[in-house]
């Protein structure tokens, strides 16, 4: 077994992993492969592989997160290990390499992902579980009705729009999310690359409700085949209260699925009621519970 840093030729291998090991992610190949080839405008993103006889059997990523203002504060994404070559320090050296990555970028606390069976491992490398996080998944045959607006609203796939709309009102949405940190320093650039330049965005299925020529609320869908994660579903804060997340997620889940995706995933912070309820009503069903864990790098 050896860790070293991954190439963009170790996608396909990569992906088959996560297909394995956690299912409920949507990643396509060459949306990987282009992570892994021109990473994120973040200084200090990096990925590590695990390699057994030429075969990719572990894989995590490592960044500062510079999507908050807390000074800091660092991720290190949810840890890949094959299960047939676990208990063998595997997830341990991955981790480690991340860790001693982060250090020397001034990253001083960390947070991670852990599944319900995995928190002794995390605690035992001195993390904290602090948010329990729902995986879920919808089966979208037959799709559902593409719903009808009401007066005074626009239903548009984002292929229509200005990305620096989107972007705004992303901004604005994110700013009370739950989580270990506030999201409340997203650049442009970094909203750019995350979103509407990623290979699986699907900005047709996209959808925006748009009120008076503004974004009111909008749904995105990122693609893999016949699977799609709902990125990210929102509305701004001014425009809440009037249904509008739910009839853009439902619009995006329709013309994802009349495009031929079949099954549709998403996560959500437990604390999150609102955007559980709006899943709960569309039918989505629990797959996978894990945890957000917290530690310090000393």
């Amino acid at each position: 077994m050896r860790i070293r840093v991954a190439q963009p030729d170790d996608a396909p291998g990569v992906v088959a992993l996560r297909a394995n090991v956690h299912p409920y992610l949507v990643r396509g190949v060459e949306s990987t492969r282009k992570m892994i080839a021109e990473p994120p405008p973040i200084d200090g993103w990096t990925a590590f592989v695990a390699e057994v006889d030429g075969q990719v059997v572990g894989w995590t990523s490592a960044e500062p997160n510079t999507s908050t203002s807390v000074q800091g504060f660092g991720d290190v994404s949810m840890l890949h290990v094959h299960p047939e070559h676990r208990r063998r320090g595997i997830g341990t050296a991955l981790l480690t390499a991340a860790t001693d990555h982060l250090r020397p970028l001034g990253v001083r606390r960390v947070r991670t992902m852990a599944a319900a069976d995995s928190l002794p491992f995390a605690r035992r490398h001195g993390f904290t579980p602090s948010r329990e996080v729902r995986y879920s998944a919808l089966d979208l045959t037959p799709p559902p009705a593409l719903p009808e607006p009401p007066p005074g609203v626009r239903l548009r796939p984002i292929a229509e729009l200005d990305p620096h709309l989107l972007y705004e009102a992303n901004v604005a949405a994110a700013v009370d999310e739950p989580g270990d940190v506030p999201v409340d320093a997203v650049t442009f650039e970094s909203w750019q690359y995350d979103v509407w330049d990623n290979l699986g965005l699907d900005k047709t299925a996209s959808t925006a409700a748009e009120v008076d020529g503004e974004v009111a609320a909008f749904s995105l869908v990122k693609r893999d085949g016949e699977r799609m994660w709902s990125d990210y579903t929102c509305s701004v804060p001014t425009y809440r209260g009037r249904g509008l997340a739910r009839l853009a997620k439902t619009a995006a889940l329709h013309r994802a699925a009349e495009a031929g995706v079949r099954v549709a995933y998403t996560s959500n912070d437990e604390a999150n009621a609102p955007m559980l309820a709006i899943n709960a009503r569309l039918g989505y069903r629990p797959v996978a519970t894990l945890w957000a864990c917290l530690a310090d790098l000393t």
